[in-house]
């Protein structure tokens, strides 16, 4: 499913020296896979999810996913890539405040030229999955947090995306709301989804239903 090699990725302030951020990341995780991506702030988690993401590129190196190389994808196939394969649920959620949970979750369909229709059934489908349908018309800016979370679940699914990476997506949770969140992580292991999740928080060790721990410290990856 992902397959990375020798990756690296340098940047390049304007007033200071170079910074590597990720140094030869090797890594290889299999489709239905749920791998815990474990490291403190400013390791490189966040990073390696927007490389695989296709949202960022890297200094060298390959990403390959389902057997198509995705690092160096002109910015037009990246978007269209990360609209048919890519479920993303980021730590500050990164809603639209003012419009509704529907009008969020229906976002990542909009690239897809898909019919009013299907959008609306996309769009219900993904409000039940993720236990949201009941807040469908309510302003964003209006929901409790753990709301907004489950609107971001809702919106990493609506495209019915084969992987899906979290980061820190508890960080902003009470421990009522992480353990709901765990509970979606679950149901979505069920679906066959492979799934990364970029964290420090030590509860996803404790539940322990992942397949792997991984570690990074200074942009460098270790079992």
């Amino acid at each position: 499913m992902i397959r990375i090699s020798h990756l690296n990725k340098i940047y390049y302030p304007a007033t200071d020296k170079a910074v590597q951020v990720l140094k030869d990341i090797s890594l290889h995780i299999h489709k239905g896979q749920l791998v815990i991506l474990k490291g403190v702030s400013g390791s490189g988690k966040s990073t390696l999810l927007s490389i695989i993401s296709a949202m960022d590129k890297p200094s060298s190196g390959e990403v390959i996913v389902d057997n198509k190389a995705i690092s160096k994808l002109p910015d037009i196939h990246a978007s269209h890539f990360r609209a048919s394969s890519i479920g993303f649920i980021f730590q500050h959620f990164n809603l639209l405040e003012a419009l509704s949970v529907r009008e969020n979750i229906a976002l990542p369909l909009i690239p897809l030229g898909l019919s009013r229709k299907a959008i609306d059934l996309k769009v219900e489908q993904s409000m039940n999955h993720a236990n949201i349908s009941h807040k469908a018309d309510q302003i964003v800016k209006e929901l409790s947090g753990g709301e907004k979370q489950r609107c971001a679940i809702a919106r990493a699914l609506v495209n019915d995306p084969g992987i899906i990476l979290c980061d820190e997506p508890t960080a902003n949770l009470d421990r009522a709301n992480t353990l709901h969140f765990i509970e979606l992580i679950k149901m979505l292991q069920t679906m066959g989804k492979t799934i990364i999740i970029a964290t420090h928080d030590p509860i996803f060790e404790e539940v322990g239903f992942h397949d792997s721990i991984l570690h990074m410290t200074d942009g460098e990856l270790s079992e």
